[in-house]
């Protein structure tokens, strides 16, 4: 049991890094938000469907919000 726990705890802390490396290493043109572009370096899979899907206010770029709820909602993964 102790070893399922610190496996979950590991990688919460580990989707927490790359999670937070995502908006301010890849945000390329500093605009405080994500185009399809810049998104698909760590989601590679993302397509323009989904990321028209993500883009919930539907203004053209993926706000931290927006792409926290694509995370936990299992819209996004790293695996290509």
């Amino acid at each position: 049991m102790k070893k399922l726990a610190f496996t979950l705890a590991f990688g919460l802390a580990t989707t927490g890094m790359v999670f937070a490396q995502s908006m301010t290493e890849l945000d390329a043109d500093g605009s405080g938000a994500l185009s399809l572009e810049e998104l698909q370096v760590i989601y590679p899979s993302a397509t323009e469907d989904t990321f028209v899907t993500i883009d919930a206010n539907a203004d053209g770029a993926v706000d931290e919000a927006e792409l926290t709820a694509a995370v936990e909602a299992g819209t996004l993964t790293t695996d290509s």
